[in-house]
């Protein structure tokens, strides 16, 4: 049997309003995936090794403060040190389109504004895994 997709849901740096990312790993807990939610103020090391640690196919990281452009970043060199090509890094929060687009391009996965529907963010994380990742 095909065991379920693992997530791990972070909130990095100072950022203490986790509201949103206990909703996302509600529902996509409510999709049927495995769920670790790492709680606040995680650095992006802690996340990553985290991650290691949970053998999950997928980092999903909250962030509000708009220092996406200084973790999204150091979590995908960490992951790359690590060999962990293979684990989508995706996320939402305040991040405007062009930096959306600029995280993109440094193979961030898709990100998420505020608003967009569960099932959208639920059904991309499917789909990523089921595409790139061989059990």
């Amino acid at each position: 049997m095909k065991r379920p997709v693992r997530v791990l849901i972070a909130k990095v740096g100072l950022d203490g309003h986790d509201r949103g990312a206990k909703v996302i790993a509600s529902s996509l807990r409510d999709a049927g995936m495995e769920v670790i939610y790492t709680g606040l103020r995680q650095t992006p090391e802690m996340v990553v090794n985290t991650a290691l640690q949970e053998d999950v196919d997928a980092i999903g990281v909250s962030i509000l403060s708009g220092a996406h452009m200084t973790v999204f970043p150091r979590i995908l060199n960490l992951m790359k040190e690590q060999s962990m090509e293979d684990v989508l890094l995706t996320g939402g929060g305040i991040i405007p389109p062009p930096d959306m687009r600029k995280l993109n391009e440094m193979g961030v996965g898709k990100l998420f504004p505020p608003g967009t529907e569960t099932g959208e963010i639920a059904g991309y994380i499917n789909s990523w895994v089921s595409e790139k990742r061989k059990f």
